[in-house]
């Protein structure tokens, strides 16, 4: 088993008490830039803090030091990755049994759907990694995935990752598919429901972006 069961990164994105639900007490925490500001303003001390931290004041900065026993301020300029991306490559390379990302959807829409991107990293990796926001989960499945049902998250949507997925079919959906194909400019993946309390994606080829929703 794994040394680290779950690692969460907490980014600069929209983040709010929903995200604190979904710490356990066994999880390993990591402040990605000011995500870091959003836990210890709430009493919650991170495992590690890491970025370029050009979103805080210098004040805020001090305040990150003292609270986390582990810090690395990257330089803002000489980088290839974003915060996001280096925080995600430091998670893989610890092996744990599964990553997630949190804060790191908002109003920029290219920072979303790069950080929707790096899921691919986790993937290549072989370790279990999803983004959660308050209205939207977010997985990549290229084989098997099984899901629980939640009625906070009513909808399941599967979007082609690549530009064609084949062989997908669903077990305890409300609109099912069998050893169908799903290619980039088709929406007919959208909205499906669970029926059951798990269902089952199974995948021959290709990679699916599937998105819960709240409705």
């Amino acid at each position: 088993m794994s040394e680290n069961r779950r690692i969460l990164l907490f980014s600069g994105g929209e983040l709010g008490d929903w995200a604190l639900r979904h710490i356990e007490d066994d999880d390993r925490l990591v402040g990605v830039d000011r995500g870091t500001l959003f836990l210890i303003s709430r009493g919650i001390q991170p495992d590690f803090a890491m970025g370029d931290f050009d979103s805080v004041t210098p004040r805020e900065l001090e305040e990150i030091r003292r609270a986390c026993p582990r810090f690395d301020c990257v330089d803002p300029i000489d980088k290839d990755h974003s915060d996001t991306e280096l925080a995600l490559m430091w998670a893989i390379e610890q092996k744990p049994e599964e990553i997630l990302l949190l804060g790191v959807l908002g109003s920029r829409f290219d920072h979303s759907l790069a950080n929707i991107q790096l899921l691919i990293r986790a993937l290549k990796a072989g370790i279990p990694a999803r983004i959660l926001g308050e209205n939207n989960e977010m997985m990549l499945v290229d084989r098997v995935a099984e899901l629980a049902y939640d009625p906070h998250f009513s909808h399941v949507s599967l979007l082609p990752f690549t530009e064609q997925v084949t062989g997908i079919t669903l077990e305890g959906f409300q609109y099912p598919l069998h050893d169908a194909t799903l290619s980039m400019g088709e929406s007919r993946g959208i909205s499906n429901v669970l029926q059951e309390e798990t269902g089952k994606i199974h995948v021959k080829s290709g990679i699916l972006l599937v998105i819960k929703s709240k409705d």
